[in-house]
């Protein structure tokens, strides 16, 4: 298998999870800035923060003079603005042209609904529907996500392509999740509040932003805490959402696609690094977060990047930094 066809395989999985996670927190945090008469900056700044766009993002708003934290304004831009590569538009119009790139390696289903989503994304039904029925708008394009994460296992052969289409979710999804948490929960810890109704709705936007409310509540009885939250997020093993399960998932398809045993193919230390995080995250199952949310999401985000950057370098022939500076 060709290193451009396996880099687009990747960059294919990680996109259609982005897009996921993406349109499902712009969803969630819409019924939070309903519901909980939050003010517009506790709900909306997280959202930019944790996307990682929030110079960007008000630099453009105080250009334009509107509110930083206007949530009409958060929406759109990570809806539709074309010079932000992590909105929906941006990131759907990304999956299909990696998708074209490997449409003899994917399924005539998995093809037909990628270019279904990107051609409905520029049609006047999908603006018509944002502007009249956001939360439609954004089911839609969540529906669209999770059939093409069915249709890759059920129309594929479960050979290399596969494995690197779901080695980039897999990463997606770990470094997401991580994020999203981190951000969330050291807002949510930073306001003293004495409404528990609103506490726990809090709490619970969270776990819905994740797709593990329901998961959560089969695991844990009685009040809702910050740090119940984030250890089910972090630490549960049976999640498919949560980071430990996406990086031992990630680590397991990482060894089918690269042997240990064969010390021929390129990827050694990239494996390294993630069986590492993998044995690190499960060595801190047992006594969870303890108090330290922030530092061991850091440690996750920092080493998702780091592992996805040797990824490309070391399988996919992307040039280090060092290295283009040489060629210079």
């Amino acid at each position: 298998m060709i290193s451009r066809v396996a880099d687009s395989c990747f960059w294919l999985g990680r996109y259609i999870e982005r897009i996921e996670a993406t349109a499902r927190l712009l969803s969630v945090t819409r019924n939070l800035a309903m519901d909980a008469e939050l003010e517009p900056r506790e709900c909306w700044l997280p959202v930019v923060i944790v996307i990682g766009e929030e110079p960007q993002f008000v630099q453009m708003t105080t250009e334009m003079a509107v509110p930083v934290t206007s949530g009409e304004q958060v929406e759109r831009y990570m809806t539709w603005d074309e010079d932000n590569m992590s909105s929906i538009r941006q990131s759907v119009s990304a999956a299909r042209e990696n998708a074209r790139q490997i449409r003899e390696v994917i399924s005539l289903e998995v093809w037909e609904t990628v270019n279904e989503l990107y051609l409905w994304m520029g049609s006047t039904d999908a603006r018509t529907e944002y502007a009249n029925e956001r939360h439609a708008f954004y089911r839609y394009v969540l529906q669209r996500c999770q059939l093409m994460a069915g249709l890759f296992r059920s129309t594929m052969l479960h050979e290399l392509p596969l494995n690197f289409v779901w080695l980039g979710m897999l990463m997606e999804r770990a470094g997401q999740t991580a994020r999203v948490v981190d951000v969330q929960h050291h807002a949510l810890m930073s306001y003293e509040r004495e409404n528990q109704v609103i506490e726990t709705a809090l709490w619970l936007s969270l776990l819905r932003a994740c797709s593990a409310f329901e998961p959560f509540t089969k695991r844990n009885r009685g009040r809702i805490t910050g740090d119940a939250v984030a250890n089910f997020l972090i630490f549960e093993p049976l999640f498919p959402k949560s980071i430990a399960y996406s990086v031992h998932e990630a680590f397991c398809r990482f060894l089918v696609i690269r042997p240990p045993e064969e010390t021929t193919l390129p990827g050694e230390a990239t494996q390294e690094r993630l069986r590492a995080l993998d044995g690190w995250i499960a060595s801190h199952a047992e006594n969870g977060v303890d108090g330290d949310v922030h530092g061991v999401l850091t440690h996750v985000v920092d080493e998702v990047a780091e592992i996805c950057s040797g990824l490309g370098h070391e399988l996919f022939g992307h040039r280090s930094d060092a290295e283009l500076e040489s060629a210079q």
